[in-house]
């Protein structure tokens, strides 16, 4: 019932910046707690940024000050803008809504070429 579509991932070279976008069709997006996270194959899923229904929004230390999520409830869309983009950044991001349950989106591949 509740779905998050990603987009926006894709290759870059290291030092670009992509936007990622998630679109979600639930009503309750404005009051859920939003955040990205990302995977790499073999590895834990990790927290990206978070951002509350009041725009208070937090960052893992890897990616502070190159990344900014933000949230437009008037059109149920949650963005991670990457800026700086490393290697390291390689990986499958996801977007997560949190409201009584915890919903997750399908993920985008976001490549960073050396």
């Amino acid at each position: 019932q509740v779905q998050l579509v990603e987009s926006g991932g894709g290759l870059v070279q290291s030092g670009g910046s992509l936007r990622l976008s998630c679109a979600v069709s639930s009503s309750i997006f404005s009051l859920a707690f939003m955040g990205w996270y990302r995977q790499v194959p073999g590895k834990q899923r990790e927290l990206v940024a978070t951002i509350t229904s009041g725009d208070g929004a937090d960052y893992d230390d890897d990616v502070k000050g190159r990344f900014i999520i933000s949230r437009d409830n008037a059109k149920n869309t949650l963005y991670l803008q990457m800026n700086s983009l490393k290697p390291e950044d390689t990986a499958v991001y996801y977007c997560n809504l949190k409201w009584g349950g915890s919903y997750w989106g399908q993920g985008t591949q976001v490549t960073v070429s050396s």
